[in-house]
């Protein structure tokens, strides 16, 4: 009962058991699409509600973390994503995803994967959060910006934004108030788990075809994942370490710089596009799993 019980929390487990499922059981995803959005905001509450427990009662100025998030998650990240894409990148459709990609805030793992591995937790919450409400405005002005405006309807991007970014923040005022968080602290975790699993298993169903069919396809989806994992991780903590930045505050560092909400950037591409335009946050929610394997492998035998 306990090794089942592991495999139930288990991120790489229920990742995998999403694609299989997608690539097997495809005609669900009929069923779980329109619950891809609301599971988002319920994951994006859980997760804004365990950031506000973590930063009670700190006292510094919360403004430099913040910028700092920004900063590394669009700055650094975001502008990666979007030149690699360009150069590599040559089906439109594909294109918006990698869009997309770049307009979402960090991952929700990156507080508590800085907590497991030393990082500055303080910091990497502080700047997710910045990255989460600079997402408001950052999200719109990229879509407008690189998009054709004409292809998307503002106002919808605007309202799907806003639900699932501003009224996560509103419901965590709400639930930290009440202290109803702090009666599901112990399950949330598996709650965010299998909420993905559900998103992941929708977005490889609905695009199964071109899966099997054109896997070649995927190969520059990849490559850029990878790149913006494994080779940008590597250039911050070689950057970081030449500018002497303690390790702590390194590891929050290079997970603001590489981790984004795939999760996120799938939903608004399946509510805004079409389902080819979520693939990309798929490929890259694959890699990047393999990639926090990789960094947790290295951070315990470092």
């Amino acid at each position: 009962m306990a090794k089942v019980r592991a495999l139930l929390h288990n991120r790489n487990f229920i990742m995998l058991t999403a694609i299989a499922a997608g690539l097997l059981f495809d005609h669900g995803a009929q069923w779980t699409k329109p619950l891809v959005l609301p599971t988002l905001t319920l994951i994006l509450t859980l997760a804004v509600a365990g950031f506000s427990g973590k930063v009670h009662g700190y006292r510094r100025s919360p403004l430099i973390p913040a910028f700092v998030g920004v900063f590394m998650n669009y700055v650094i990240l975001g502008n990666f994503i979007v030149g690699s894409s360009a150069f590599l990148i040559h089906d439109e459709k594909l294109w918006l995803g990698f869009i997309i990609m770049a307009a979402v805030p960090p991952a929700v793992a990156v507080a508590p994967l800085a907590s497991s591995w030393g990082g500055n937790e303080i910091y990497a919450v502080m700047g997710a959060i910045g990255a989460y409400i600079g997402a408001l405005i950052i999200i719109p002005v990229i879509a407008s910006g690189l998009l054709d405006i004409h292809s998307i309807d503002i106002t919808k991007l605007f309202v799907i934004a806003t639900a699932l970014i501003a009224l996560p923040l509103i419901l965590c005022k709400i639930i930290v108030r009440r202290r109803s968080h702090e009666k599901i602290e112990h399950i949330e975790g598996i709650i965010i788990k299998w909420c993905y699993f559900l998103i992941l298993y929708t977005v490889v169903a609905l695009n199964r075809e071109t899966i099997i069919g054109q896997p070649s396809s995927l190969f520059p989806v990849a490559a850029i994942a990878l790149a913006s994992t494994f080779m940008l991780g590597f250039l911050i903590e070689w950057i970081g370490t030449l500018l002497h930045i303690s390790k702590d505050k390194l590891t929050s560092l290079c997970l603001l710089g590489t981790l984004k909400n795939y999760g996120l950037a799938a939903g608004l591409a399946l509510s805004l596009f079409s389902k080819e335009s979520a693939l990309p946050a798929a490929v890259f929610m694959i890699i990047m799993m393999i990639y926090i394997a990789w960094l947790d492998f290295k951070m315990r035998w470092a």
